[in-house]
Order: C-alpha cells, then structure tokens, then sequence
C-alpha cells in the first residue's frame, strides 16, 4: 500500500463552515453546531478550515488548557521531592508515588468517557466544568497536610478534573485542523512545555519566600487566568455525533490501532515515570535541590522545542515516520547520556533537554497518529479508548520506579526505562508495517 496514509481518515466528510476557505456544496438538511449556529450539513463530506482566525483561536485556547494542567503535571516531580522532605517526610518514595500516579490515571484514564461525550455535545460544558473544578482543586491543595488529603484532592479531584479539560483541548483540534493537524497539534501542546518551564520557576522561588500554601495559591492564580482564556477560545465546529458507546472495543481489531496503543502505553510509563522521579533520581546521585528544581524546567525547555518540531515535520514526512525517528532519538539519549550521568552534573544538564526534545515531539505526535486512524468526528472515542489503556501504564510507573530506585540502583533504574523504549520503538514499527499493509517501505509517507 503505497497511497500517503495521511490521506485523510476523514475525508468521507464535508461541511460548510463561516471560516473555511472552502464552501462545500450546499446540502439538505440542516443541524445545529455545538455552540448553537444553524450549519448545512452533510454527513458525507467535511471541508477543514486548516487556518484562519476561529481556528488559531482554538489552538490558542487548547494552549491555554493544556498550560494549565499538562503543565503542572509536568513539574509534579517537584510535588514529590517536595512532600517526602516535608509533608509526608514519613512516607517512602513509592507510597508517594502513588498520589501522583492517581492523578496522572484519572487524567488518561477518564478520557473513555469524556470522549464520546465531547463527539455528541462537543467541548463548552465540560471545559466549564472542568475548570471550574480543577481550580478548586488547587486551592484545596494548598491546605493538604496529611496523605489522605493529597490523595483525595490531587490524586482523585484534580485527576478526575483535569481529564475533562486534557481530552476536550486534544479533541478539539481534530475539528479545524486535517492536514495541519500534526503542526496545530504540536503548538496547542507546547502549552504543556510553557508550564514545565513556568511552574517550576513559580515554584521555586514562592516555596524558598513564602510557604506551601501561598505557592499553590500563586499556583491556582495563575491556572484561573489559563482556564479563563481556554473557555473564551475553545469552540466546537463539527455536528454531534450520536452514535458509539464510551469505549469501541473494535478499534483494537485494526493492528495499526492496537500496535500504536501498546507504543504508547510504554513510552508514557518512561515519560511519567521520569518526570516524577527526575527530582529524586538527582538527590540520589548527590546533586542539590536548585538542580532538582532546575533539571525539570530545562527538560520542559526542551520539550517546547520537539513539540514544535515534530508537528510541522510530520505532516510533510509522515506522522508515524516521525514517532519513529523521535522514539529512537530519545533511546540514543537515554543510552548514551542518562545513563552514564554518575555524579556528573554537567552530563545531567545536557542530558535533560535531548531527553525533552525527544519525549516532547513523541508526546504531542501520540494523539496525532491515532487521530489519522479514524474520522474527524470520531477522534473523541478513539482517543478515549486508547488512553483507557494507557492509563494503567502511567497508574504504576511513579510507584514501580520509586520502588526499582533505591532497589536495583540508578544504572539499573536507568537501563529498566531504556528497556522500555525499545519496546516503544518496535512497536511503533510494527504499527507502521500496519499501515503499509505489511508491505515495507522507507520512502512512504506514513
């Protein structure tokens, strides 16, 4: 099969909308959008505004969003150095782990539900609710003292909360983008990096002047301002979708989703399971808290840039074919700089944004490529299904590398996470030979 296999998934579809350069044919019936506006529809075919101002405008609210949850969840391994030097000084590493663990779940895990919600009502409601929730949340954090408090506020309703925002904010730009899809993408996810630089420099310089509950104040403040915008931004464009059920268990009968499924899963337990431990992997190994604090912002830096990256380079080489090429960059950096870091903290600066450039641009191509592998208007449940999966990945990897950490050593713990990239990496391989019906080629933008 030698066709471009971005050709859209969704070009089944066409649809008149106010902002696309392109009007398709007038139709016959007429339905309502999600923000309420009359559109002629048509179920057969849909045109895509790929730009224009109602379009960046969306992008720039799921920036926004995804700023404001991804973001912190990116510094969370700050929150565990953190809680085990204060809070929950009596706590090991892996039980901690597990608070983080939760949210990051729920966040992923929830996505079976709240995509099919977002294909038949579309995105208004539940960034409402979402945000309205999440912002809550944090200022409920800021008065945790005990673990059960972290658990319930951050682990179970921040997690709970921030899934209706992520996977709405993802979602969404399946509605405006099809060939741009991968660069639209790659902007609304660096918001994800912007936070992972903020954040912990916010942080940082609140918990060495203020206390823990001014930070997370100054936290909450900022994330108010984040959702505020997301929700004058984000809109809907496609009609509802009414048919399918939470979760489609028939996705997993196309190789090319369940192979793309698994390659996530795996490279998510390394990005999580790093980005949690980073902090304390680097207290292990001798090196100072400023370092722990800095090492997470400078990895986030990094990530900005593969985010950027990779969206404008796979739509003119091919999504999967970029996941390939990031996967096997970020094994080179593991190999080749993590895991010979020692007590070497320069090594460990170097180390952090390759590692970023490459975990970003994988990260942000992920909903990407199973957005190619199905139509515009069913994205939703796609990504909810998959990420159900997925979710049990991130569950247990902050408990499960806790655990190896102290265990096996930081060579050991290292060589575990490069394990697990291999694994990635073939089998987004395998999930490639999919698409080429098993028929490979190197030249075939996939």
């Amino acid at each position: 099969m030698a066709r471009d296999a971005t050709e859209g998934t969704s070009h089944e579809l066409t649809a008149s909308y106010p902002t696309s350069p392109q009007l398709a044919p007038q139709p016959q019936n007429l339905f309502q959008d999600h923000e309420g506006s009359t559109i002629s529809r048509s179920r057969n075919d849909y045109t895509f505004p790929e730009g224009g101002h109602r379009a960046w405008l969306v992008i720039f609210g799921s920036f926004c969003i995804i700023c404001g949850t991804f973001g912190l969840i990116s510094s969370v391994g700050l929150f565990q150095a953190y809680w085990q030097a204060h809070q929950l000084s009596t706590y090991t590493t892996r039980d901690i782990g597990w608070i983080s663990a939760v949210n990051v779940f729920l966040n992923l895990f929830l996505g079976v539900q709240i995509g099919p919600l977002f294909d038949r009502y579309g995105p208004r409601w539940l960034v409402l609710a979402g945000s309205v929730i999440y912002v809550v949340s944090l200022v409920l954090l800021a008065q945790c003292v005990k673990y059960w408090h972290f658990m319930l506020v951050y682990g179970v309703l921040s997690g709970t909360s921030s899934a209706f925002l992520t996977t709405t904010a993802l979602a969404v730009v399946a509605h405006w983008f099809e060939k741009r899809r991968g660069m639209a993408s790659g902007i609304a996810f660096v918001g994800s990096s912007v936070g992972g630089i903020g954040f912990p420099l916010v942080l940082k310089a609140t918990l060495e002047y203020l206390n823990w509950t001014w930070a997370i104040r100054v936290v909450a403040l900022i994330v108010l301002v984040l959702m505020i915008v997301g929700n004058l931004c984000i809109r809907g464009r496609l009609p509802p979708r009414r048919n399918g059920g939470a979760v489609d268990l028939k996705c997993f009968q196309d190789p090319r989703f369940s192979w793309s499924t698994i390659g996530v899963a795996l490279f998510e337990f390394v990005l999580f399971g790093a980005l949690g431990l980073l902090p304390t992997y680097g207290l292990r190994q001798g090196f100072t808290s400023q370092t722990s604090f800095n090492i997470i912002a400078i990895l986030n830096a990094g990530s900005a840039l593969g985010r950027s990256f990779s969206g404008y380079i796979s739509d003119n080489i091919g999504r999967f074919n970029t996941m390939i090429i990031t996967l096997a960059w970020s094994l080179i950096v593991t190999f080749a700089l993590w895991l010979p870091v020692g007590n070497h903290v320069v090594l460990f600066y170097i180390f952090a944004p390759l590692f970023g450039f490459g975990s970003g641009s994988i990260i942000s191509m992920a909903p990407v490529c199973l957005g190619q592998l199905c139509k515009a208007d069913e994205y939703g449940q796609y990504y909810g299904t998959s990420y159900s999966l997925v979710a049990f990945a991130t569950l247990i990897c902050i408990p499960v590398g806790g655990e190896l950490l102290p265990t096996i050593g930081s060579t050991g713990f290292v060589m575990f996470f490069g394990g697990m990239l291999v694994l990635s990496l073939a089998s987004f391989l395998m999930a490639r030979w999919a698409c080429l019906e098993y028929h490979w080629k190197w030249n075939v933008k996939v």
